[in-house]
């Protein structure tokens, strides 16, 4: 499954239109990454626990949109946009939508 931001693939023809597909992801950050990710902001640094999080929720995400894509009969999704936001009551999760137009290319 070809995968792109961008409106169109380059030499590549789209013979069909799918629709637009997304895909979601909620996931949770736990009281060890909440501190560690404290003590980083207190002394400075990356917070790779929370990179982490991050990477493995667009993960989720891109695949998910992807599935769906595939089960409709495209071979690509264009024009991806990927959104970010902090959900619950206190902010402690995670939240990683995206959505694109699922086509198929020559």
């Amino acid at each position: 499954m070809l995968m792109t931001t961008t409106p169109s693939v380059e030499g590549r023809h789209i013979v069909k239109y799918y629709g637009v597909v997304t895909g979601e992801t909620i996931i949770g950050a736990n009281v060890f990454r909440d501190f560690m990710a404290g003590v980083r902001d207190f002394f400075g640094g990356r917070s790779s626990a929370y990179e982490e999080v991050l990477q493995k929720a667009k993960k989720t995400a891109l695949e998910e949109m992807a599935r769906t894509a595939e089960s409709l009969g495209a071979n690509a999704v264009i024009g991806i946009d990927l959104d970010y936001e902090t959900v619950g009551a206190s902010g402690s999760m995670l939240m990683v939508t995206c959505s694109g137009t699922a086509v198929r290319i020559e």
